[in-house]
């Protein structure tokens, strides 16, 4: 055989075979990864309160979250965040789907402008295939809270990530609010996560309710006190990332770096089988 002829035949003669049944079987089997976030972006304000939303983008860009909650996002809200819809903003910086819920929704400042809106959001690196807002329970006059849920298949395997922000100074409101995300999402949920500035600690009952169904990632997997609050002074767990039983937490940490907002955002790395 010439040499031309033998090269020919180590390239291509002796390619691999195809991957047997077995092996694709086992290949279908292996669980897939999905990384989560959530961040309490502040309006896209810092500490020194003043708005600086790419810095916001470079934050979350730099977790490499598939999926992460935002809250405390405006939309068209008002000077302090340039009547900015935040949430498309953030999708089309970052090259992500976005879902957007209002829980506050005012009529415009001036006649025929946009409704002045503030809530929640979801960013995806996938499709969000649906999404839903329901309103959470409110005690008197208090800010309305909600609770943004959203179906997306993440490599191939379908999965439901909810995210919210609960009563900040009302430890029963939370409860109440607590027990309504149990009813709304199950209490034997499936490929489910949830995020969320929950504005309370890991030992309150309100946690409590929601750890009784879901896996708190940092109790599971992290390391340290995982302080989320404030970013100038971290002293308090209030920004979770939570998951169903069935999901597998890997890996937890707490961005301390990051300085786009009041809060730090936590990220957690999961194994969901399929």
């Amino acid at each position: 055989m010439g040499a031309a002829a033998l090269a020919l035949a180590t390239s291509v003669g002796f390619a691999a075979a195809p991957a047997s049944a077995d092996q694709t079987s086992a290949d279908q089997a292996q669980p897939v990864r999905v990384r989560v976030a959530s961040y309490n972006i502040h309006h896209g304000a810092g500490p020194d309160n003043v708005l600086d939303l790419p810095d916001v983008a470079n934050e979350i860009r730099g977790l490499r979250a598939d999926v992460i909650g935002l809250q405390e996002v405006d939309r068209h809200w008002g000077d302090r965040s340039d009547n900015l819809d935040e949430a498309a903003w953030l999708a089309d910086r970052l090259d992500m789907y976005v879902a957007y819920a209002a829980n506050l929704d005012l009529d415009p400042a001036t006649p025929g402008g946009e409704r002045r809106q503030y809530g929640t959001a979801i960013l995806s690196r996938f499709p969000i295939l649906s999404s839903t807002n329901t309103l959470l329970p409110k005690f008197g006059d208090h800010e309305q809270r909600g609770l943004l849920v959203a179906d997306i298949k993440v490599r191939g395997v379908m999965m439901r990530f909810a995210n919210t922000h609960l009563q900040h100074n009302d430890n029963l409101e939370r409860q109440a609010q607590a027990r309504r995300i149990v009813e709304l999402l199950g209490d034997s949920p499936t490929r489910t996560f949830l995020t969320g500035d929950l504005n309370a600690s890991a030992g309150a009952a309100e946690i409590q309710i929601l750890t009784d169904v879901f896996t708190d990632s940092w109790a599971a997997v992290g390391v340290g006190d995982g302080f989320t609050y404030s970013q100038e002074d971290p002293h308090n767990r209030i920004d979770f990332v939570m998951s169903s039983p069935d999901v597998q937490p890997l890996h937890a940490r707490v961005a301390t770096e990051a300085d786009g907002s009041d809060h730090l955002p936590v990220v957690a790395d999961f194994a969901v089988r399929r």
